[in-house]
């Protein structure tokens, strides 16, 4: 039971109980600072304040409220306050300053801006965005939960899940919630208050003014009838759902046209997510083709030479919602499978895998042609590793969600590989390379990206378990 934990994690840092004065710190905190920064470089850089610098801090502090959104404080100690937290700002920032500039650029600007101040702003504002944060988090600690007035609740439901949500508003201190107990019309482990048909008299008697209700959904006429007796009451009122039969992928809940919807299972790069996703793949697929274009001709030259048969090998893929992609690679072997129908999984010492194939396969140079399929927008640096047809066709029956991992563009890197599942064609192997693809999709974040492409870099000298 892990829904109520990763809801917590990924809320938004603003509360419905927060007073006035701590929902204005965190809400404007990140976008005062990036506007500020600019500030601070011009003085730095001595340079006069002018119309043109306003009109970028404007665009800077409106995507820097969309894209950081609020300030993740806590009345505790806040565990992003980390210089985890200044690089996963500094991912984000670089994105916000790459909109900027593609801005500048495309309205013919470059010539009313010092490129000096420009650079200092891009360089101080992620240590200014981060120690904005730390000092933040200070002056809410000096205030103190007490900041916010104690609540009192009770739990409808003395399942799984209630007791899930009892460890957690008993664990936040911060949420300055009291909860008092339990209400059930079945007996479970621990004491009750009482039947939910006492509820309403214990209300008033207990001034509470909270109520969560964590039956599940199959209960729905009693659920309805409970809400009826408490029509009279003003105490606030949540159904807390069941999910916990769904494998959570960015569950968050939306809107449409005022219709609530909780989304169980979805795409991590949704809106400016997406766009900054798709803005570093083709920045860095464009730098590392340019810087690697002799190592390109290289390994053309090498497979021209091991063999009869094309440089370029081309296979039928599995790609963003799960629709087929050419993916390309450097052939490896004398013999080429489309994977469409059939494939054989490459073994060590295979007969079929020539010398020279044997080398870009271990160094994973094989690999290098999927930067133009990230360029051309089939792939992504990193995501879930694509399989061949065959391969998906056989392994979506044998396990359960390997399908969601097709809810985002299939990577040349991915969570998996950097963690030890790579290759392997048996069901175990291929759980746990599944697993660490869901695992991805639930936490992404730009900097994830990042910490996974430095860490495969590292990793295709030294994993001795490519052939």
């Amino acid at each position: 039971m892990n829904q109520i934990r990763a809801a917590h994690r990924h809320a938004p840092g603003v509360t419905p109980w927060d007073p006035s004065s701590v929902f204005v710190l965190k809400s404007l905190l990140y976008p005062l600072a990036a506007s500020g920064s600019l500030g601070v470089a011009l003085f730095v850089c001595h340079e006069p304040f002018q119309h043109s610098y306003f009109l970028i801090a404007v665009i800077a502090f409106l995507a820097t409220a969309d894209f950081l959104d609020v300030a993740p404080l806590q009345y505790e100690l806040a565990r992003s306050a980390t210089l985890g937290s200044l690089f996963n700002l500094a991912t984000q920032w670089l994105v916000v300053i790459g909109f900027i500039w593609i801005l500048i650029t495309l309205s013919d600007m470059q010539d009313r801006f010092d490129q000096r101040v420009l650079l200092t702003w891009a360089g101080i504002t992620p240590l200014v965005l981060w120690l904005s944060q730390l000092g933040a988090q200070q002056v809410l600690r000096a205030m103190g939960p007490r900041a916010i007035a104690s609540r009192n609740a009770v739990i409808i439901g003395q399942n799984e899940l209630g007791n899930v949500l009892a460890r957690e508003l008993k664990r936040h201190a911060s949420l300055r919630v009291n909860l008092l107990g339990f209400f059930d019309d079945q007996q479970g482990d621990a004491p009750l208050l009482g039947d939910p048909s006492r509820l309403p008299q214990f209300i008033v008697r207990n001034d509470v003014q909270m109520v969560y209700i964590t039956w599940p959904m199959a209960r729905e006429a009693r659920i309805l009838e409970l809400l009826e007796t408490l029509r009279d009451s003003t105490a606030s009122i949540y159904f807390v759902p069941d999910v916990s039969v769904a494998n959570l992928i960015q569950a968050r809940i939306d809107f449409v046209n005022g219709i609530p919807l909780v989304g169980v299972c979805e795409s991590p790069f949704y809106g400016i997510r997406g766009l900054a996703k798709r803005v570093c793949d083709i920045v860095l697929s464009s730098v590392m083709i340019a810087v690697l274009a002799p190592v390109f001709v290289a390994c053309a030259i090498g497979v021209r030479r091991s063999g009869p048969g094309p440089i370029v090998f081309q296979q039928r893929r599995y790609g963003l919602d799960g629709k087929e992609i050419t993916v390309y690679k450097f052939r490896s072997m004398s013999v080429t499978e489309d994977g469409a129908h059939t494939y054989t999984q490459v073994i060590r010492n295979d007969s079929r895998v020539t010398p020279f194939g044997a080398f870009i396969r271990k160094t994973s140079l094989d690999e290098l042609p999927q930067l133009f399929n990230v360029l051309e927008g089939s792939m992504s640096l990193v995501g879930p590793r694509p399989h061949a047809v065959a391969v998906n066709e056989q392994y979506r029956r044998l396990i359960s969600g390997y399908m969601v991992r097709h809810k985002v563009k299939p990577g040349i890197t991915g969570w998996a590989q950097v963690n030890g599942f790579r290759g392997g064609d048996d069901l175990e192997s291929m759980k746990n390379r599944v697993a660490a693809d869901l695992e991805y999709l639930r936490n992404w974040s730009l900097g994830l990206d990042i910490a996974i492409l430095l860490k495969t870099v590292t990793l295709v000298w030294a994993d001795r378990r490519a052939f």
